[in-house]
């Protein structure tokens, strides 16, 4: 029986996360941070939320993502997902960690950029602005392309 509830929490989560999009590359720069890979998926109309996703390499010493915004929703939070005994939760992170000389995926299942109250459907093919500020490296700007939906029936976050 547990096991059959992570199984269900894991499938849940890749169904509300469409693990089937492809990402289309976008690479920014700023100090020793280097942004890669980062992309959003679109959205039907009416949902409120959208994952953000990319990997971000450190060729310095440590340092922290603490916040991101885009004019396309409200507020971006940053988020992780993790197992809990045999539930998969979703929390918002003060921070996300970005170790010296190392890197971090931000991947739908793990640590992520969650847009909240997204003003209008993202749309596949077009690009989401996005500023992500780190504690030493600063702010940087990335335009984050929307790839198709992976199910059109994602659950809402």
């Amino acid at each position: 029986m547990k096991r059959n509830t992570l199984l269900n929490a894991l499938l849940v989560a890749a169904v509300g996360f469409g693990l089937t999009a492809t990402a289309q590359a976008q690479n920014a720069k700023v100090g020793s941070v280097q942004i890669e890979n980062a992309y959003t998926r679109a959205t039907v109309p009416g949902q409120q939320v959208a994952g953000g996703f990319m990997k971000i390499e450190n060729k310095g010493g440590v340092d922290l993502l603490v916040s991101a915004s885009s004019p396309v929703a409200g507020e971006v939070q940053l988020h992780e997902m993790a197992m809990e005994g045999n539930v998969m939760k979703m929390r918002q992170v003060k921070d996300i960690p970005v170790p010296a000389g190392g890197a971090v995926e931000l991947k739908p299942g793990g640590m992520h950029l969650m847009f909240m109250n997204i003003k209008a459907p993202l749309t596949a093919g077009e690009t989401v602005p996005v500023k992500l500020k780190f504690a030493k490296a600063g702010e940087v700007e990335v335009k984050m392309p929307v790839n198709a939906m992976g199910n059109p029936g994602a659950m809402k976050h």
